[in-house]
């Protein structure tokens, strides 16, 4: 009897224990652990010539002569950002009253238009413009910039030492950068700085490099071995953060790796490209995370070692600005995005990716900003870890994977869902995202060629 008595007390117990259990639990999805957010804007191309006029060659500047497709307030995909544009998108990130610890701000803010219609004076207004416009919506936000190939004049011939165009653009920057990130800056356009949170034990660094200085298109830096001394200086930074047990963010414009709309193409030129993916996966354990643009469309990228062990996470961001060559199929819709980290050590945990369907915001005369996925959710991974993205990766190369068909439409940020991806180009996509450099990446494309 008492035995039974003591179940009875027992069971009686863990029930009322189990109900206070469930009534203290919060509804909704549970928070894995201490979450950070932070947001990443690319790529604005502010066109200060953008206007509506019955002559569609007039539209603006950077259509170059050719007809606007469907202008309307908002802009239009063979013309670069009207202000009111990039307005929107501040106007929707303030306004989304998401909880940020900073934001990434990947770089280039002057329109594609012809060298002559610029000038050194002309980009450094627009550079200004563009930081100043940030700082008006969020003048009490962390924010680390990046420079792109188009934040100079001649375009994509960023120097190797000081020049006028890093010394004002540090000028602009200065409320945001240390003394010695500013000092850094002006002598070859990149700089490291701490980032120090109240909510984190440990402090991130910030490596915001100037990758133009290995875009093809540099000609200032042909046969140079280290422009500016940046690979110097990165790994300098990288093994004092590896004895400091420091987590890491690279963030840049023109990313490392292979472009996954252009076979055997690599964004920057191929001997820096083999040495930054050298120094990555030197430095993988302390890198929690790589950021950049230039693209205008949005991939991913995994990093793995010489075992083909997955080492590190690698995000391009899509642009702001909607413009294409009147000879591509297809261009992106704008876009900006929110990462979510832990606050612990710094692993990337999910991305939010928005968007303006921007034929539907010039339709109804007003920007209508929404949630085009959620990664983790999208493509039914734990986090944005290397394993992850590696495990998604192979889930994307399975034949006709209908995972593929939404990665591509996120790629063109859903530009046009009857555009289709197959055969060459699925295969440029899959080997860009899990080879970045030239031995890894040439066997996938030799391989997936024999296999069709």
């Amino acid at each position: 009897m008492e035995l039974r008595g003591g179940r009875t007390a027992r069971l009686a117990l863990g029930l009322a224990l189990l109900c206070s259990a469930l009534e203290a639990a919060p509804a909704g999805p549970q928070p894995r652990s201490a979450v950070g957010q932070f947001w990443h804007v690319s790529d604005l191309h502010l066109d200060p010539t953008y206007h509506i006029t019955p002559d569609r060659t007039k539209v603006c500047s950077s259509s170059k002569g050719a007809n606007a497709s469907n202008p309307g307030p908002f802009g239009d995909f063979l013309c670069d950002s009207p202000y009111q544009l990039i307005l929107s998108a501040f106007a929707f990130m303030k306004d989304s009253k998401e909880q940020v610890s900073f934001m990434i701000w990947t770089g280039d803010s002057p329109p594609h238009v012809p060298v002559k219609e610029l000038s050194t004076k002309l980009v450094i207004s627009i550079i200004g413009n563009m930081s100043s416009t940030i700082r008006n919506f969020f003048p009490d936000l962390q924010v680390f910039p990046a420079l792109g190939n188009h934040d100079y004049w001649p375009q994509d011939q960023l120097p190797v030492t000081t020049s006028e165009v890093y010394n004002a653009v540090a000028d602009f920057w200065k409320p945001w950068l240390t003394d010695e990130a500013i000092n850094t800056f002006r002598k070859g356009g990149f700089y490291t700085q701490l980032f120090e949170s109240s909510d984190s034990s440990h402090p991130l660094r910030i490596i915001s490099l100037n990758t133009n200085l290995y875009y093809s298109p540099n000609s200032i830096t042909v046969n140079v071995t280290d422009p500016a001394n940046q690979f110097a200086w990165l790994e300098g930074i990288l093994e004092t953060s590896l004895q400091k047990k420091e987590k890491v963010y690279i963030i840049g414009h023109v990313p490392v790796g292979y472009l996954p709309y252009a076979r055997n193409t690599t964004a920057v030129r191929e001997c820096y490209n083999e040495r930054l993916v050298k120094i990555f996966r030197r430095y993988s354990s302390v890198i929690a995370g790589q950021f950049f643009g230039h693209t205008h469309r949005d991939s991913i990228m995994v990093l793995l070692d010489e075992e083909e062990k997955p080492v590190n996470s690698l995000f391009v961001a899509p642009a702001v600005t909607p413009v294409k060559n009147v000879w591509q199929m297809e261009s992106n819709n704008p876009g900006v995005r929110l990462y979510q980290y832990d606050l612990l050590d710094y692993s990337l945990l999910d991305l939010w990716q928005f968007y303006l369907d921007l034929r539907d915001a010039n339709k109804k005369n007003e920007s209508n900003w929404k949630l085009e996925y959620i990664l983790t959710k999208a493509y039914g991974i734990e986090d944005l870890k290397p394993e992850s993205l590696y495990e998604m990766a192979k889930q994307l190369s399975v034949p006709h994977s209908t995972l593929f068909e939404q990665y591509y439409s996120n790629f063109i940020v859903s530009y046009d869902k009857t555009i289709v991806c197959e055969e060459g180009c699925k295969t440029c996509q899959i080997c860009a995202i899990q080879y970045l450099d030239y031995s890894s990446y040439t066997d996938c494309i030799n391989r997936e060629a024999m296999g069709r």
